[in-house]
């Protein structure tokens, strides 16, 4: 199998190292990987996400790493990924699923690299944080773009569904409940119980429309890091697609007066120059996407992420040099 390559034909996600074999990420600034799960179906015959690891790495292989609307910035001049491959799911386990997230998550934040998980639906976020809490000293915050609040205590039993994630985090301990922001809200697929469970244990909601009123992503962005980063050591930033308007997103959940590509870009560019230590984008459908539109994103949610990286940690060392020269 060609280096280049992470399974048979698929490519390494935007020409990363292939360290699927032995997870070696030294000399890496990135680490990627796959988690191919899709739990309960809580909507009619809506599924396929497992299959968004593999369509987003496919069509990656399009592009480079150059943003010429972020000051010509070449993401790979100042970064190198390393692709780890996919979490090894088991279909109809839901718990051993879980533990196996959780265990690679653990692995990926040992390695003290950015992490980068392409999902699958958005129940892989529990694991992934609740491995994030256990190796940071200090609590967790999180900042939580998507439609919904995925935040229902449970699905027809299912404790861990891709509706429930939220719920989870509320009652995990190291993740700070209060440091927890709901952005881009919005639209009757929520119910009554969603807002009020998360106003009862401090989250932090800010609607689409609260986004639209602003007017000012920037501060906007501020303003949830903020509240993300008050009190806990580490954040982590969680994106389920459907954030994104379905006009720009016919790949993900069927959900309208979404944030526009360039509302939710703007957005993670700006979180991302805050300081976050790795993030996730869940919940893609393929087989619903004849022309892989929602896949290509994704490719650029990441660069836009990685941008925002390269920028927090120039603006860190030119504060350090500041220091020193005081």
């Amino acid at each position: 199998m060609s280096s280049k390559n992470i399974y048979g034909n698929t490519p390494c996600f935007l020409g990363a190292k292939n360290i699927s074999a032995d997870k070696n990420t030294e000399g890496l600034d990135v680490a990627v990987y796959g988690v191919p799960w899709e739990g309960a179906v809580t909507w009619g015959d809506y599924t396929g996400c497992e299959l968004g690891p593999k369509v987003m790495r496919l069509v990656s292989a399009r592009y480079t790493g150059y943003l010429p609307e972020i000051d010509h910035l070449d993401v790979f001049e100042h970064m190198k990924l390393g692709d780890m491959g996919d979490v090894d799911i088991v279909p109809a386990d839901v718990e051993e699923t879980m533990r196996r997230i959780e265990n690679f998550a653990s692995e990926v934040w040992d390695s003290g690299k950015f992490a980068v998980a392409l999902g699958g639906d958005h129940g892989i976020t529990f694991p992934i944080v609740k491995a994030l809490a256990q190796k940071t000293d200090g609590e967790v915050g999180i900042i939580h773009l998507d439609t919904h609040y995925d935040n229902k205590p449970n699905f027809a039993g299912d404790k861990f569904a891709r509706c429930s994630p939220f719920a989870r985090l509320y009652e995990q301990e190291g993740v700070r409940s209060e440091s927890i922001v709901h952005a881009g809200i919005h639209g009757p697929r929520n119910h009554p119980d969603n807002g009020r469970l998360a106003n009862s244990v401090g989250a932090t909601t800010i609607t689409v429309r609260d986004i639209r009123k602003n007017g000012n992503l920037q501060a906007l962005a501020k303003q949830m890091h903020d509240i993300a980063s008050k009190g806990t050591k580490a954040v982590y930033l969680s994106i389920c697609s459907d954030v994104m308007d379905y006009a720009f997103n016919p790949g993900g959940p069927a959900d309208g007066n979404g944030l526009s590509s360039y509302e939710l870009l703007e957005l993670v560019y700006e979180i991302c120059k805050l300081g976050v230590a790795g993030m996730d984008f869940v919940e893609i459908y393929p087989q619903h996407d004849a022309n892989k539109f929602s896949a290509h994103i994704a490719s650029t949610i990441v660069l836009y992420a990685l941008a925002g990286v390269i920028h927090h940690r120039e603006n860190a060392r030119m504060g350090e040099k500041e220091y020193v020269k005081n």
